[in-house]
């Protein structure tokens, strides 16, 4: 059984820093082990990214696309996936989350129409496509429109203060 009052690291885990530039007899003085004159020599070094004076890589690409980070995440469920449900049930997002349906964070849930559905179920979701809808209701189910949640975009305080 260890003692914690006797725990040391293993025999040369631990080496002392090497202290250079301090003199002749370290065996690291006078240029610390960074050789003669030149750009690596100097305190300021290189920094990550540059290429000697040619214009990097980041500035040659071109500047392609947009990304939209207030777009609302989006999980779609094929209507064939929803027959796992039995007849009659109530379709809801926690269902869907219990069936591993839609999984992790996300906005708003879109019902498409691939697959067949045998059964007539009541589905709640924020969208429909219109073959979903098509086949929900034409296997005897309903379908559940979800008021959409609040965009999460923060109303500039100029235009609350014109209108108000």
């Amino acid at each position: 059984m260890a003692i914690l009052s006797r725990l040391k690291p293993n025999p040369g885990a631990k080496q002392k820093a090497a202290r250079v530039g301090r003199g002749p007899g370290s065996g690291l003085g006078k240029t610390a082990g960074r050789g003669q004159k030149g750009q690596k020599a100097r305190a300021s070094g290189i920094k990550p990214g540059f290429e000697g004076g040619q214009t990097p890589l980041a500035r040659r690409l071109p500047k392609v696309g947009f990304k939209n980070i207030f777009a609302p995440t989006v999980v779609n469920v094929n209507v064939g996936e929803l027959d796992a449900f039995a007849a009659g049930a109530d379709v809801t997002l926690e269902a869907l989350r219990q069936k591993r349906l839609v999984q992790g964070r996300f906005d708003l849930v879109k019902i498409l129409g691939d697959g067949e559905l045998t059964k007539g179920l009541t589905v709640h979701a924020h969208a429909f496509s219109a073959g979903a809808k098509a086949k929900i209701v034409g296997a005897g189910g309903t379908v559940q429109l979800i008021s959409l949640p609040k965009p999460r975009i923060a109303r500039d305080r100029r235009s609350e203060e014109a209108a108000g």
